[in-house]
């Protein structure tokens, strides 16, 4: 009878010990962490554990993405670039597309798989595809977040499975979901797919439930494993107001499922019905990056020859088939944060040399024929100079090559000023062209005439 306090006591300990060890390790090792904001303004509405630092499990994958996407505006690479997958690659764990090593596959198979299905064999070959090496991709993964302003996040792959000294926050992850969705709006429709074609096979969405579920829901990331538990950064627009809420640490899918709808919820009833759209920032090219053009900047000499000037490093798989059959007078080496800050400043030194006459502009978009339905253009703002004119023309151009390639460059003189236009489109081309500039806030309209 003495023995019996003790006998309850040691019962009550094994089956403490036994419920631990029986629970979901996520449910017991990953610490909650959430945050509310009105995506237009940035203005945040709630906030828990916000700066904490976690693990973000796919979640990583929106900067994986979203670098992509920055890399086919800069050129760097192209939707339909044939990626050869690495053995690293292949060798994944799941959730993966089942790629294998040394097969190749278009690009954008390779982000419909990442934005979908959260393949990581797709973030994988993603990563190696633009920077060369998965821990390339992660130093530029990291540059771009500083530029955000991500303060407390330091990315170790491009996929997002636990690795040391991998973390972000519940505020990182939702800064980065409001970029996704205002510097690429072209593209954001990848994240509220259900269905897509990755290439080798349809993929299904990992947050239909939610947004099946949540009125005005249209993406963006799910993320999960054992130390980060149920992670999801999601957006819902609602007429005039868009909220962003970011969950880390959730128990289950149908429990994080269940706060965000909360927080969404709390964040609808919180933000006001009218507010001034304030986009943010999108960041300058990666810090350091050594970029590579060349053209015909100088003035034609006597016999009409021209001095050409190369700007010298690694150069984007876009400009190489234009750069091929340059030559090159005189050299300059650059370490620049971008295309468009290169040749400016190739530009200027070109224009310093010949002043005053001014320097026809490098020769980076092919020139084609307006024949066959190429009479259309578009019209990118009137400036004071013919200067200023050729800047902007190779600045938009380089941003926007996919729509731009095959567009002909030409400043025309007018009363007010020098027109920056783009010559040689096809009707649909100049409208595309137009809309993905316009998303950007760089003015544009159509000119030309139908066929």
């Amino acid at each position: 009878m003495q023995n019996r306090p003790f006998t309850r006591v040691l019962r009550g300990v094994v089956a403490v010990l036994c419920i631990a060890v029986l629970l979901p390790a996520a449910a017991i090792a990953a610490p909650y962490a959430a945050l509310v904001m009105d995506a237009r303004t940035g203005e945040v509405l709630h906030t828990e554990n916000a700066d904490t630092r976690l693990h973000p499990a796919s979640l990583t994958k929106m900067m994986t993405l979203y670098i992509a996407f920055q890399a086919v505006q800069r050129g760097e690479i192209t939707l339909d670039t044939e990626v050869r997958i690495s053995q690293n690659a292949a060798s994944e764990p799941p959730s993966k597309l089942g790629l294998r090593a040394g097969q190749t596959i278009k690009l954008r198979y390779l982000l419909r798989a990442a934005a979908v299905k959260s393949a990581n064999d797709a973030a994988t070959a993603i990563g190696e595809a633009i920077s060369g090496s998965e821990e390339d991709f992660a130093t530029r993964m990291n540059r771009t977040a500083a530029a955000m302003g991500m303060t407390n996040t330091t990315f170790r792959n491009a996929h997002g499975l636990t690795q040391s000294g991998h973390l972000s926050t519940a505020r990182d992850m939702s800064v980065l979901g409001r970029h996704v969705i205002y510097d690429f709006p072209q593209y954001y429709n990848l994240f509220s797919r259900r269905t897509a074609d990755a290439g080798v096979r349809m993929v299904n969405h990992t947050n239909t439930r939610f947004l099946n579920s949540y009125s005005g829901a249209d993406g963006i990331k799910t993320g999960f494993t054992n130390a980060a538990g149920f992670n999801l950064v999601a957006s819902a627009q609602r007429g005039q107001e868009r909220i962003i809420a970011t969950v880390f640490g959730g128990t289950s899918t149908a429990q994080r499922n269940a706060r965000m709808t909360e927080l969404m919820d709390m964040g609808f009833n919180r933000a006001p019905a009218m507010a001034t759209l304030n986009r943010p920032e999108a960041p300058a090219a990666s810090a350091g990056a050594t970029v590579a053009v060349a053209g015909n900047v100088g003035p034609a000499t006597q016999g009409g020859a021209g001095k050409t000037i190369r700007v010298t490093g690694r150069v984007s798989r876009a400009l190489r088939p234009a750069l091929r059959p340059m030559t090159a007078v005189t050299t300059l080496a650059v370490d620049t944060d971008s295309i468009s800050a290169a040749l400016a400043e190739a530009t200027q030194v070109a224009s310093a040399q010949a002043a005053p006459q001014m320097s026809p502009a490098p020769e980076i978009v092919t020139r084609v024929s307006t024949s066959g339905g190429r009479h259309w253009g578009v019209n990118v703002g009137r400036y004071n100079s013919r200067y200023e004119a050729e800047k902007v023309l190779i600045q938009v151009a380089l941003n926007e090559m996919s729509t731009l390639q095959s567009a002909v460059r030409r400043v025309t003189q007018r009363s007010g000023g020098f027109d920056a236009n783009f010559m040689g489109l096809t009707r649909d081309g100049a409208d595309l062209a137009c809309r993905r500039l316009q998303a950007r806030n760089q003015t544009c309209f159509m000119i030309g005439q139908a066929e």
